[in-house]
This record gives C-alpha cells, sequence and structure tokens, in this order.
C-alpha cells in the first residue's frame, strides 16, 4: 500500500503513524533508536506491505497490469488503492481528509527532527504538491506516476499507467474495496498485537 492507506491503518496513534509512514526508508533493523512506538509502527508497516503483496485481489489488480510494466506493476497497484482510498474517504473516515491529510503533515513538522534524513528531503515536495489530497483525482494520480516514472529515469512506463486506470477503474475499484475490507481487519489485528506487547 502507499503513503495514505499506512497513515489510515495506524488508528489514529500519532507513533505508531510516524513509523508506518517512513518505514520504507528504514533499511532491516535499523530502527532501534526510535521511540517503541515508532519501531512498532515500522514493524506494522511490514506486516502490511507482506500481507499485500501475498492477497490473492492485490495479485490479481497487479497482474493486469503486468503486460506492460512487468514489476513496477505492484507499485502501480499500491498508487491506484491509495486513490480509490481517497476517492471514497467519506466511507472510511468521519473526519474530512482535507483536515485528516492537514493533521498528517502538522505530525511530521512537529516531528522533523527525528525523521528520516530521507523522509526529511522527500517532506516539503509531499506538502507543497499536497500529494495525499491529490490522490483523490486522476489528474493528482497521474502527476504521481509522472514522477515515479522520472525516478526510473523513463525504464518504467509508470507514467502511462493512468490510462489502464482509466479503461479498467471499475475493476480496480472493485478490486480495493474488497481488499481493504480484509486489509483494515488484518492490520487492526496486527496494530493491537503490537501494542499490546
Amino acid at each position: 500500500m502507499n503513503f495514505l492507506a499506512h497513515i489510515y491503518l495506524s488508528f489514529g496513534d500519532k507513533e505508531i503513524t510516524l513509523g508506518n509512514f517512513f518505514a520504507d526508508h528504514i533499511r532491516g533493523n535499523k530502527f532501534k533508536h526510535f521511540p517503541d512506538k515508532i519501531q512498532k509502527g515500522i514493524l506494522l508497516h511490514r506486516e502490511i506491505d507482506t500481507f499485500t503483496d501475498s492477497h490473492r485481489i492485490a495479485k490479481q489488480s497487479s497482474k493486469r497490469l503486468h503486460k506492460n510494466y512487468s514489476h513496477y506493476s505492484r507499485v502501480i497497484v499500491d498508487i491506484f488503492y491509495d486513490h480509490f482510498l481517497a476517492k471514497n474517504w467519506s466511507s472510511y473516515s468521519n473526519v474530512p481528509l482535507e483536515r485528516y491529510v492537514d493533521d498528517f503533515y502538522d505530525l511530521l513538522e512537529d516531528n522533523y527532527n527525528i525523521l528520516p534524513l530521507a523522509t526529511q528531503r522527500m517532506m516539503p515536495y509531499m506538502i507543497t504538491d499536497n500529494w495525499l489530497l491529490s490522490y483523490s483525482n486522476l489528474k493528482g494520480i497521474s502527476k504521481v506516476l509522472d514522477g515515479m516514472n522520472r525516478r526510473t529515469k523513463n525504464k518504467s512506463k509508470m507514467n502511462f499507467a493512468v490510462l489502464d486506470l482509466e479503461e479498467h477503474y471499475a475493476e480496480f475499484e472493485n478490486e480495493f474495496v474488497l481488499f481493504f475490507e480484509e486489509l483494515i481487519t488484518f492490520s487492526k489485528q496486527k496494530f493491537i498485537s503490537l501494542c499490546k506487547d
């Protein structure tokens, strides 16, 4: 899953949210210097990724893209799924997406000093271009995919994936809804288990 889903699946716990958000910027077990709950957020992030990568529905979404995008198809599905979470946000949260996103950016700014360097470097772009809110529309998703393609030096051709999203929009959305319901249940169980320890 991509940024918005990881933030949402932290269930309102600020420290878990931080770890769950920046976990991709942490290598191996190099997170022992963080506060305990941030460590748990990193572990939760990894559990979510493992669940997602092995899930039949996420694999089904990825398979639809594999011919054109090879191993990048999983990354593209993560972005598509964040789009459907943002688009259908009111089905998952009582807090309006704009306010939810602003609160998250405030959390990042309040904890800037403990963020990994890669996260600190990314953060100004994320906030200025309001990535999380932009996921809710196709123009925003197109911009994200363009940026991802540039990062692969145009090898991935991910900038064209918005066309696949438009062509198979209903299928991807149905798959997201079914998958995300299971992911919420799984993540809640892991959250409770991690917070008990």
